[in-house]
């Protein structure tokens, strides 16, 4: 079976790593085009308004640069909208976070916010194609988010990566049920938060509806030991749905 998985890169750790010294060192640019070249199917950005990793000057810079997807998440506030309407990038993926949070570690309730949702999601479909909401795994929160104009969610997926190491069939059965829910109300599936090369491979067999992952923190983590090339061949082969 072909692999139908796209990686989407999140480049924020490298900018933490500019950041802590000043200076463009290393180049987030060249980390993009790099990616790119290596294998990535994407490239995603999370600026924070407190810019202590992505910048908004890295967003303006890194949409000329990017050639294959390039997803915007964040929080949509209004100078988050006018972002994406500046930017209009392939995807925007709707987080709750607020400002101060250190990572994504939530999903929308989208029962109780989808007022709200549907307001935003109208107005960002002016300037983007795809619209994504970060979703926990919930298939009763499918239907909203299906409800107030989402294309895709984003399956959060920190309570799998928890829970793979004793008990892996548990962890993933509400997202298995949460992906067919989604399926049968035409919602593409996405995921994101926490995921491996010790956990990619079974989410991306066990929901093979999954049409895209975005991977920072373990990616850089695991490119000081192995290189950026070789790392994002090993992650594009554990997304080969054949399971290991």
């Amino acid at each position: 079976m072909s692999r139908r998985t796209r990686l989407s890169v999140n480049i924020n750790k490298f900018a933490t790593i500019r950041n802590a010294r000043g200076g463009n060192n290393p180049d987030l640019l060249q980390i993009a085009r790099d990616c790119e070249a290596f294998g990535a199917e994407g490239i995603t950005v999370h600026p924070r308004p407190d810019e202590r990793h992505i910048r908004r000057s890295d967003v303006y810079a890194l949409k000329k640069s990017v050639k294959t997807e390039f997803n915007i998440e964040g929080y949509p506030s209004p100078d988050f909208i006018q972002l994406i309407h500046d930017i209009k990038p392939d995807q925007v993926t709707l987080v709750p976070d607020p400002p101060e949070a250190l990572t994504s570690n939530a999903g929308w309730d989208t029962r109780k916010y989808g007022d709200f949702l549907k307001v935003v999601i109208q107005d960002l479909k002016r300037s983007t194609p795809r619209v994504s909401i970060f979703l926990e795994s919930n298939p009763d929160l499918v239907f909203a988010a299906h409800d107030c104009g989402a294309d895709r969610i984003e399956l959060y997926t920190e309570p799998y990566a928890e829970g793979y190491a004793t008990d892996r069939d548990a962890a993933i059965a509400p997202f298995i049920a949460t992906a067919l829910a989604a399926e049968a109300y035409g919602l593409g599936i996405n995921a994101g938060h926490d995921l491996s090369l010790k956990n990619l491979n079974f989410l991306a067999y066990q929901i093979p509806q999954l049409l895209e992952v975005s991977i920072g923190h373990a990616l850089v983590c695991d490119a000081l030991y192995h290189g950026l090339q070789n790392t994002i061949q090993m992650y594009l082969s554990e997304l080969d749905t054949m399971p290991r």
